[in-house]
């Protein structure tokens, strides 16, 4: 993503949250700070800082005594937003189980964090490239309530609006997820619930040709011998490159859709 779409992106994103009464709270760190809510000026460092870091949770005290400017994973924003008491934030895709798990074991620090902290994610599914029924059983192994915000109880593909596997329950209701939320909260237990929501029809023409550029890049990746923590940026890069940047532009309606969600 160019610095200039990150910008307009970013910028249109915080202010389809105070069109709709609330307050957005994006989160980077930067100058061995924590920061959550960045101004106009904030966003512009972040965006063109070429050398920043991923940051999952785990990462969050080296980025801060190096001072490296670092973007946050659905994992680190969890523990972060957690901390301050944001109770519901937005992302595109979660990390979860990688395919080849069984010779790599390869899983996301995602899904650790959506079982151990009360937040709620609203997001379109599980990215593309991982293995969706895994990371569904393990979420379900781990507790993690998993709610289709839509007509059917398939769970979203991300790029496709359904999958052939089904999540917990689904609804059409926000008020219901408000409930469940809210009493999860109460009872005091530990783990997150998601909230995916499909991508509209209209824009899941294009999920077949990204589905078939995941495959090609995946056996790519496992022919260089792409590391663990470098496989998830390769991928999508790499998938950006193979649909001439119709990945990047489905994933950024994504973002803004889910906002108005």
């Amino acid at each position: 993503m160019t610095v200039k779409l990150f910008l307009r992106l970013a910028r249109n994103l915080e202010k389809i949250v105070r069109s709709y009464g609330a307050t957005p709270a994006t989160i980077g760190l930067f100058d061995g700070k924590v920061h959550i809510g960045l101004d106009d000026n904030q966003l512009e460092r972040i965006a063109n800082d070429f050398d920043s870091i991923k940051v999952s949770r785990r990462d969050i005290p080296y980025c801060l005594i190096n001072k490296f400017v670092g973007g946050t994973t659905v994992a680190a924003t969890m523990y972060l937003a957690d901390a301050v008491g944001i109770r519901v934030f937005a992302t595109g895709g979660l990390g979860g189980v990688h395919r080849g798990v069984m010779e790599s074991f390869d899983i996301s620090a995602d899904l650790l964090e959506l079982a151990t902290t009360p937040v709620a994610v609203v997001c379109a599914g599980v990215k593309s490239i991982l293995d969706v029924p895994k990371t569904l059983e393990y979420l379900e192994s781990n507790s993690v309530e998993v709610i289709v915000y839509g007509k059917t109880i398939n769970f979203p593909g991300f790029f496709t609006a359904e999958t052939i596997w089904k999540a917990h329950t689904y609804t059409q209701s926000l008020e219901e997820i408000a409930d469940i939320i809210n009493c999860s909260r109460d009872m005091g237990l530990p783990s997150a619930t998601v909230i995916a929501c499909p991508i509209p029809a209209e824009h899941e023409a294009e999920g077949k040709l990204i589905n078939e550029a995941i495959e090609a890049a995946l056996m790519e990746s496992r022919e260089v011998g792409v590391d663990s923590k470098n496989v998830t940026p390769f991928l999508m890069k790499r998938v950006n490159e193979l649909t001439g940047g119709a990945s990047a532009k489905t994933s950024t309606f994504l973002m803004s859709f889910l906002n108005i969600r």
